[in-house]
């Protein structure tokens, strides 16, 4: 996939509008994330790995805060932070060792604008038979990007001593209070 790298690589150095140094290092970090990405469809012998399971709710926010952010960048051309979101997006789903179609189908439609050919053959690996281009865009639910907890850290003296982990809706002297 040299050119899937060469072109997310592009696309991740910053603005588009901005002019950018051209550093061969960073090329080695989206091949890492290239990697990443297909891990998630793939075990570690490279055989495809991936099943029905009803995914957990931990991996639909995941997804869908992911399709939230990347659409909201390609409406603004932000293609760097885009980028980014899907890095930050497999670093967590990796981390829950999700292998789930419900997950991993909408995440590669979501990619295939920024690496076409990658998207293209796990799109087809899933078992489609035409192509990604012909598939509906994926949206995001509303109810999976909210967040039901927040996490405040809790400073004395200019220093974080600890975090607390308490309802979104709650007001800030409901807040202060709680960490009192």
């Amino acid at each position: 996939f040299p050119v899937t790298i060469t072109r997310l690589y592009e696309m991740f150095l910053g603005p588009i509008e901005q002019a950018k140094p051209w550093d061969t290092n960073g090329i080695e970090g989206v091949f890492r994330f290239i990697r990443k990405f297909w891990r998630l469809y793939h075990n570690k012998n490279n055989q495809w790995d991936v099943n029905d399971t009803e995914p957990s709710l931990a991996e639909l926010k995941i997804l869908h805060k992911t399709i939230k952010k990347v659409s909201d960048d390609i409406e603004r051309f932000s293609f760097n932070t885009a980028v980014s979101s899907f890095m930050i997006c497999v670093n967590e789903l990796g981390e829950l060792n999700c292998n789930k179609r419900a997950i991993l189908e909408p995440l590669a439609a979501l990619i295939s604008p920024f690496a076409p050919h990658l998207a293209e053959e796990l799109w087809w690996q899933l078992g489609h038979k035409q192509s990604i281009t012909k598939a509906k865009y994926v949206q995001w639910d509303e109810n999976l990007i909210t967040d039901d907890t927040v996490v405040y850290p809790v400073s004395f003296n200019g220093k974080t001593r600890f975090k607390v982990e308490l309802p979104a809706g709650y007001s800030a002297i409901e807040v202060e209070q709680a960490v009192l």
